[in-house]
C-alpha cells in the first residue's frame, strides 16, 4: 500500500517521505529542500509534554551578517535546536552559561562595548540576573507551543587597531623590519580589531622565526589595551625567538619487514644543515616517493643536543606490499581505453618495486579511413601494451637506483602502425630530491608502417636523461618550476639499422599571483630534434607529433605533423607550447582558460614553415585531497579538413 502511494506522489515528494520514513526525520525536515541544500535550517521538533522545543533566533539590530553567524557559532543553545531539553532550567542554564561565550565571541570582532542577553518567553536572561522569570515563562510552553528564544546583542562601535608591536622578550624592543617585516604581521593601524587576526599574525611570527632557524619561537605574553574613548585598541606581542639551531642527528623506526638502509638513502638532509621547517618537509616529500611506506612522521627534538643542534625522529608506516588497480580514459578524439596493474612495493625487502601493467585500448585509425562505421570494428582495431618495470632503490645503500623495464606492444595511431618489444637497464644518481640524472642501455626491435612505407628496425642505444624539479606539488604546482632534456644516441656501431640521435627537452614554470595560489599562471614549452636520417628512414614511432591531451588539445592525437593525403607522417623536429591561468572559484572548485600550439616539422631543426596550430579552452577543477579532477574544453582555431570543432578531456591532475 505504502508503496502504491509513493507512485501516485511527485517523484521529489516521494523521495522526501521515504527519506522521514527511514530515518525518522519530521515531516516538515523531510519536504524543505532548502534544509537539505544547507540554504535554511530545520525547523525545531514539535513541542510534547517531556520536551520543551524553542526557536532561536538572534536580533544584531542591523549589524553585519558576520556578527550574526559568530554568535550562532558561539552558542551552545543553537546547536541544541534539535535536541530540546526536558525542563525549562535546563534550556535556560544552557543560555546563562552562552551568555559570556557570546561576549567573547562580540570582543572576538572587534566590538568591546557590546552587550548580550537573552529574551525567553519575553523574559530577559542578562549576566547577573535571577533565572526564575525566564524558567518560568519557558514552562508555560509546555505541551503546547515551541519556546520563543531571542539572542539581543548590541555592539556599539567597531574597535579598529592603533598600536601594533612586536617585541623581543628578551630585549624589549621591536624586531627590525629585515626580520619580521610588516608583510608577515599582516595588523595595520585601521584594520577593525578582530581577535582572529591577533590570533593568525602570532602563528605567521611564530613560523617567519621558525623558518629563520629558530625552532622553539613562542608568542610568551600578549598585551590588549582597549581605549574606549577613543574606539582604539592597542596590541603587543612579546615574543621568545629562542635559540637559532642546525639539524642534529637524524634517527628512523618503524619498519619492520623493509631494510632501512636503501629507505634512508632519500634522506637528503645531513646534520648539520640549517633548521627549518622547510627542511623537515622536504625530508617527508622526499620519503613519499618510497612506494612501500605508507606513513612518514617527522618529529623535532624536544631540546638541543650538546652541539646546540635540534635531533630529528622519523617515524615509518608501512603499506600492504601488494597492489591491484585499474583505470579507465576515455577522450572524445582518442578514444577508451582500460588499464590494469599488479605491484609489489618490497620484492626482496629492500624496497624494490616490481609493477606490471597491461592496457587494452582502440587503435585509432588512419585518417585516410574516418569514414570506418562501427559494424566495421575488427580485431585489427584494437591495441595493447604490456610492460614491465622494475626498480631497486638504494643501491649499495647509496642514491643510485637500478632500473629495468621491457615492453610489448602493438599500437596504431592516426599516422602510423607498430609492432615492437623493447628493454632499458639504467642507473640513476639523485643528488637531491630535486634534481637526478640516468643513464641506460635500451634494445627496441620492431616494425612500423605508414603512408612513407613499412620499416623493420632494430635499436641499441644509451639514453641519457636529467630531470630538475622545484614545483611545490606533484599533480597541482602553483610554484616552481620542473626542467627535463633527454638524449638518446643510438649508433650503428652498436648494431643499431638507423644511426641517429634523438634528443627532447621540456620546461615549465609556475606563479602564483597571490600568497594563497588562489591565481596561478603555469607555462610549459618543449623543443625536440632528430639528427642524422632522413625521415622516411626514420622508425614512425620516434618521430616527433604534437596534438592530443598531453600536447595541443583539441586536436586528435599525434596529428600535428606534415602529412600526406591528411595522414600525419611525423617529423625530425617539434615545437610545443602551453599557457593556462588557473582560478579558484572556492576552495573546490576553479576553472582554467589555456592557449596551446604545437606543430612537428619535416626538418631536423623547427623552420616553422609549416604553420603552428593553435587551439583555446577552458578547463573546470574540482580541488580533492589526492589532487585535481580535470575536464577540459578545447576547440582548434585554424582548423584543417578532418579536425573536429572541439574536443572533451577528462582525468586526474592539472595537464601539465
Amino acid at each position: 500500500m505504502a508503496c502504491a502511494a509513493l507512485r501516485g506522489m511527485p517523484r521529489v515528494v516521494a523521495y522526501g517521505l521515504f527519506v522521514a520514513l527511514v530515518l525518522g526525520a519530521p515531516a516538515a525536515y523531510a519536504f524543505d529542500p532548502l534544509v537539505y541544500l544547507g540554504l535554511r535550517e530545520a525547523p525545531p521538533p514539535a513541542p510534547t509534554p517531556t520536551t520543551l522545543p524553542f526557536d532561536l533566533t538572534v536580533d544584531t539590530d542591523g549589524a553585519s551578517k558576520d556578527v550574526e553567524r559568530g554568535l550562532r557559532d558561539a552558542s551552545t543553545l543553537a546547536k541544541l535546536r534539535q535536541e530540546p531539553p526536558d525542563t525549562a532550567e535546563t534550556l535556560v542554564r544552557v543560555a546563562e552559561a552562552d551568555l559570556p561565550k557570546l561576549i567573547d565571541a562580540l570582543w572576538g570582532l572587534g566590538y568591546y562595548e557590546a552587550s548580550v542577553s537573552f529574551d525567553i518567553a519575553g523574559a530577559r536572561l542578562g549576566l547577573g540576573t535571577s533565572i526564575v522569570p525566564a524558567i518560568r515563562a519557558a514552562e508555560s510552553y509546555r505541551g503546547r507551543g515551541v519556546v520563543p528564544v531571542r539572542i539581543v546583542a548590541r555592539t556599539g562601535p567597531q574597535f579598529t587597531f592603533r598600536r601594533i608591536a612586536i617585541v623581543d622578550v628578551d630585549t624589549g624592543t621591536a624586531f627590525p623590519p629585515e626580520v619580521m617585516p610588516a608583510r608577515v604581521v599582516k595588523l595595520e593601524p585601521g584594520q577593525p580589531a578582530r581577535a582572529a587576526d591577533i590570533i593568525a599574525a602570532e602563528a605567521r611570527v611564530v613560523d617567519r622565526l621558525r623558518a629563520q632557524g629558530h625552532p622553539f619561537a613562542k608568542v610568551v605574553r600578549r598585551t590588549p589595551v582597549a581605549d574606549h574613548p577613543a574606539r582604539a585598541f592597542d596590541i603587543t606581542l612579546a615574543v621568545e625567538p629562542g635559540p637559532k639551531a642546525n639539524l642534529g642527528a637524524i634517527t628512523t623506526r618503524g619498519l619492520t619487514t623493509v631494510d632501512p638502509g636503501p629507505v634512508e638513502t632519500f634522506i637528503y638532509a645531513r646534520p648539520g644543515d640549517p633548521y627549518s621547517p622547510q627542511a623537515l618537509e622536504d625530508i617527508r616529500k622526499s620519503l613519499g616517493k618510497v612506494e612501500i611506506l605508507g606513513g612518514v612522521r617527522v618529529r623535532e627534538g624536544q631540546a638541543l643536543d650538546a652541539n646546540g643542534n635540534l635531533p630529528i625522529d622519523i617515524e615509518f608506516t608501512e603499506r600492504k606490499p601488494r597492489a591491484v588497480g585499474a583505470s579507465v580514459a576515455y577522450s572524445t578524439i582518442d578514444g577508451p581505453e582500460l588499464r590494469t596493474y599488479w605491484a609489489h612495493r618490497n620484492l626482496f625487502g629492500g624496497a624494490e618495486t616490481l609493477r606490471l601493467e597491461a592496457s587494452l585500448f582502440y587503435a585509432t585509425p588512419w585518417i585516410g579511413s574516418d569514414d570506418r562505421g562501427v559494424t566495421d570494428f575488427g580485431i585489427d582495431d584494437l591495441g595493447g601494451r604490456f610492460a614491465a618495470t622494475f626498480v631497486k632503490p638504494g643501491l649499495w645503500n647509496t642514491r643510485n637506483d637500478l632500473l629495468a623495464s621491457a615492453l610489448v606492444e602493438r599500437n596504431r595511431t592516426v599516422g602510423y602502425t607498430v609492432r615492437h618489444a623493447a628493454g632499458d637497464l639504467g642507473l640513476r644518481h639523485r643528488w637531491s630530491d630535486m634534481a637526478s640524472m640516468q643513464a641506460a642501455l635500451r634494445i627496441d626491435r620492431g616494425q612500423t608502417s605508414d603512408p612513407l612505407g613499412q620499416i623493420t628496425y632494430t635499436l641499441v642505444g644509451f639514453p641519457v636523461s636529467a630531470t630538475l624539479d622545484t614545483t611545490d606539488n606533484l599533480l597541482d604546482p602553483t610554484r616552481g618550476y620542473r626542467f627535463t632534456a633527454a638524449v638518446a644516441p643510438y649508433p650503428a656501431a652498436l648494431g643499431s639499422t638507423v644511426n641517429m640521435t634523438v634528443a627532447r627537452a621540456t620546461g615549465t614554470t609556475y606563479y602564483a599571483i597571490d600568497e594563497d595560489a588562489r591565481y596561478v599562471l603555469a607555462g610549459r614549452a618543449s623543443l625536440g630534434v632528430i639528427v642524422g636520417p632522413d625521415l622516411d628512414e626514420i622508425p614512425s614511432n620516434y618521430r616527433f607529433y604534437a596534438g592530443g591531451g598531453g600536447s595541443v588539445r583539441g586536436y586528435r592525437y599525434q596529428s600535428l605533423s606534415p602529412r600526406i593525403n591528411r595522414t600525419p607522417i611525423g617529423g625530425r623536429s617539434i615545437f610545443e607550447a602551453s599557457f593556462e591561468a588557473r582560478i579558484k572559484i572556492t576552495d573546490t572548485i576553479g576553472i582554467v582558460p589555456f592557449v596551446d600550439t604545437g606543430m612537428a616539422f619535416d626538418d631536423a631543426f623547427p623552420d616553422f614553415d609549416n604553420q603552428l596550430q593553435t587551439a583555446v579552452g577552458l578547463g573546470l577543477r574540482y580541488y580533492t585531497a589526492i589532487g585535481p579532477i580535470r575536464v577540459d574544453v578545447a576547440a582548434p582555431i585554424n582548423r584543417r579538413p578532418g579536425d573536429r570543432p572541439v574536443a572533451l578531456y577528462i582525468s586526474i591532475g592539472q595537464a601539465f
